[in-house]
């Protein structure tokens, strides 16, 4: 009896002085994320958050990078043709959608949406241990993920390729510059036609082919 008396001692003293554990990999609709804070995968390989790059003080994007690399490592970037002029940037659950909001503006205009057509009456936005970040529905299932629109980097688990059932072309490309993530003039796609193969462009000049895939 002594014995569970002190237990139950340790247990409370602990409560007290321990910080509760909550979620820190995923948004929902109640719990935003502001510039400043992150949301890190649940083995803490990835961070999700806001980010400038290179040498710019002004522009703010959201990305996702390696957590336990020294240099910051982006992987993945949502706005990066519409940055945030400040840090008022905040990403939210709306409309069951994922939104970046420009929280300085009166009318917290939209920079960024996962623009899913299909609403569900709850969403959540979840960083994976793989750097997806996937939104899905109180059921668990996928309704947008980052994999689906790759920037300039291909993670383990990624698809480069044309879907056909829906028509979702999966490619890569490279920045405009090391501190602008915008859509450079190099990319790097499957061409679907003939036999299809990985093909490197500058533009719309190919400099590059795998050669026709042999099954192997």
């Amino acid at each position: 009896m002594a014995f569970q008396e002190s237990f139950r001692s340790l247990l409370l003293v602990a409560s007290i002085f321990l910080p509760i554990c909550n979620s820190i990999d995923t948004i929902t609709p109640n719990q935003s994320l502001k510039d400043g804070e992150t949301l890190i995968s649940v083995g803490e390989k990835f961070v999700l958050g806001f980010f400038s790059p290179g040498n710019s003080s002004t522009n703010r994007y959201v990305g996702i990078w390696y957590n336990k690399i020294p240099d910051q490592t982006i992987v993945w970037t949502a706005n990066s043709e519409n940055p945030v002029k400040n840090s008022s940037g905040v990403l939210i659950i709306k409309g069951g959608n994922l939104v970046l909001v420009d929280g300085g503006h009166s009318n917290n205009s939209t920079l960024w949406s996962t623009n899913v057509s299909t609403a569900a009456n709850y969403s959540s936005a979840t960083l994976t241990d793989s750097g997806n970040l996937a939104l899905t529905d109180d059921h668990q299932r996928v309704l947008w993920e980052s994999f689906d629109y790759p920037t300039n980097t291909w993670l383990p688990g990624m698809k480069v390729g044309l879907d056909r059932p829906t028509g979702l072309s999966r490619f890569l490309t490279s920045w405009k510059s090391t501190t602008d993530p915008a859509p450079g003039e190099f990319s790097f796609a499957v061409d679907p036609t003939g036999v299809p193969q990985y093909v490197l462009r500058l533009g719309s000049d190919r400099i590059w082919r795998s050669g026709p895939w042999n099954g192997q």
